[in-house]
């Protein structure tokens, strides 16, 4: 008779505060046979500093190392390419755990549906296994707790925005948005600062580095180096205030 297969567990644990992690989050990270974490080589990985305090000395834990962490590569390869098929070994890793009959938890720093890279593990194997996905706060909730910005009021709409986005795209969709929050910024700061001030939105953005970190930084937009901008910082317009 064949052993029931394992669980695979998506759990946010959060922007980067190790308190904000929920309280199912952390009972299911401690009870999970395997603990599977994605990381750059040679780094131990923000998500893994935010749980590495709750892991029990009998439990597995199973990298999954990024080949490149940039999405600019030289020809001919293909970051899609590259990183898919990345995401195509990691499953097979993960699976081999499942198979055996053990859960494996897989931790993602804020929300694991919300740009967190489980959301790749759960597309490729949550047809073929039990799958279960822990919420999280995902950071630009965090950013704007941090930094003290409502971000939509009564009947406003929120819009998140890639900083990878071309700057006329980018502007099209800031122009029509009541409050938006851009998101992986890093190198594509210097033309997301250059879009919002053409929109005259720059003296409403609010910029914060590693939000919730003990690294945290606020910065004022038009004081940000933006050859020192992290892939971890993002931009929020808040809604324009209501007085109820």
């Amino acid at each position: 008779m064949m052993a029931p297969r394992g669980r695979l567990l998506g759990l946010g644990v959060g922007p980067g505060d190790p308190e904000l992690i929920t309280l199912k989050a952390l009972r299911l990270l401690r009870e999970a046979p395997v603990v599977g974490y994605f990381v750059a080589k040679g780094k131990r990985g923000n998500a893994f500093g935010i749980i590495e305090a709750h892991l029990q000395p009998e439990q597995t834990l199973l990298p999954l190392v990024y080949p490149v962490t940039t999405e600019v590569l030289p020809a001919p390869l293909s970051y899609e390419q590259v990183i898919s098929d990345f995401y195509d070994e990691a499953s097979v890793q993960v699976a081999e755990h499942l198979d055996a009959g053990r859960d494996v938890a897989v931790i993602c720093e804020g929300d694991p549906f919300f740009y967190g890279s489980y959301m790749y593990l759960h597309d490729r194997l949550a047809q073929r296994y039990d799958a279960e996905v822990i919420p999280g706060v995902c950071s630009m909730l965090g950013g704007a707790s941090v930094l003290g910005a409502p971000l939509v009021y009564r009947n406003q709409s929120l819009s998140v925005l890639s900083g990878v986005l071309p700057a006329q795209e980018l502007k099209r969709r800031l122009a029509d948005a009541d409050a938006a929050v851009i998101m992986k910024l890093g190198r594509n700061f210097p033309k997301v600062r250059e879009v919002l001030a053409e929109l005259g939105l720059d003296r409403r953005a609010l910029y914060v580095e590693r939000a919730t970190m003990a690294n945290q930084k606020i910065v004022p937009l038009d004081q940000v180096d933006p050859q020192s901008s992290p892939y971890f910082s993002l931009i929020i317009v808040p809604g324009e205030k209501w007085q109820g």
